[in-house]
């Protein structure tokens, strides 16, 4: 009929947050130091900025990938 405001599914009040995986925290930090890297080299004149350019983009998409990752394997280990 109508939406009463109740939820279907029951919601635990202590829900724990999901640790990010090391390898993660690693491809996040060596994320920030490209994009440091990048700004200075560019600062400078250099070209050589393209290429950090681009390792900041692959360390980021690792890093989103092992946060995923660990998420997907956090859920399956509490079944």
């Amino acid at each position: 009929m109508g939406d009463t405001g109740r939820r279907s599914t029951p919601v635990s009040p202590r829900q724990e947050p999901v640790a990010m995986p090391r390898l993660a925290l690693y491809a996040f930090a060596v994320c920030l130091l490209a994009v440091a890297a990048a700004v200075v080299s560019f600062i400078q004149g250099s070209w050589l900025g393209i290429v950090w350019v681009l390792l900041a983009g692959l360390s980021s998409n690792m890093c989103w990938y092992y946060v995923k990752r660990g998420k997907a394997d956090g859920a399956y280990q509490k079944r």
